[in-house]
């Protein structure tokens, strides 16, 4: 007579994980943050709101885990080819398509403006999402820095903010259309300030 096997706890446990953050950013396109809920989150999911909220304190922080659960623990590095320029402008156009793709744009945006609202959750969003892109651009810049591409004295942190900020303010604010030119005239704006003297 053959044993029942016992179920894999570690594996149910994955799926539903999978199962929530599948429902999180499902459910975030289709009725935004401010009517996204545990409960139905939950339902989508088919788990226990219990569950969630045994993982998880809030929606936000169930949020911020989907959205991360694909990205990976690797490093971000940018292209360098040894054309500065042609290399920011190569991101900056795959980040509009990306930044412009409801699917990203929708969890991204919701994190975004929770996160003013809650400094916790900034600085979660912070650290583990936003400064990892950040330190890429810095790291980049540094390099080209040190290949006499750019300024001696430039500070490629506040470079990468000269470039970013911008950025992210018309996204965010939705004042004008986020397109390539407008991001290739932020580089070519952002060379002509860092040109070594």
């Amino acid at each position: 007579m053959a044993t029942p096997k016992t179920p894999d706890s570690t594996r149910r446990s994955e799926r539903s994980r999978r199962a929530i953050f599948d429902a999180s950013l499902e459910l975030i396109g289709e009725v935004g943050y401010d009517k996204l809920t545990i409960e139905g989150i939950a339902a989508r999911a088919g788990v226990g709101k219990q569950t969630i909220y045994r993982w998880w304190p809030s929606k936000a922080a169930v949020l911020l885990d989907a959205f991360l659960a694909d990205a990976g623990d690797e490093e971000i590095e940018l292209p360098d080819t040894g054309d500065l320029a042609a290399d920011l402008k190569a991101v900056l156009r795959a980040s509009v398509d990306e930044f412009n793709n409801p699917a990203f744009e929708a969890p991204y945006r919701a994190l975004a403006v929770a996160g003013a609202n809650d400094p916790e959750l900034s600085e979660q969003f912070v650290t583990r999402l936003q400064e990892t892109g950040y330190q890429a651009y810095v790291n980049r810049l540094r390099h080209a820095q040190e290949a006499g591409a750019i300024a001696a004295d430039a500070d490629p942190r506040i470079a990468t903010e000269m470039l970013l900020g911008p950025f992210f303010q018309r996204w965010l604010m939705r004042s004008l259309p986020l397109t390539h030119d407008f991001t290739d005239t932020l580089v070519d704006m952002l060379m002509r300030a860092l040109a070594p003297r």
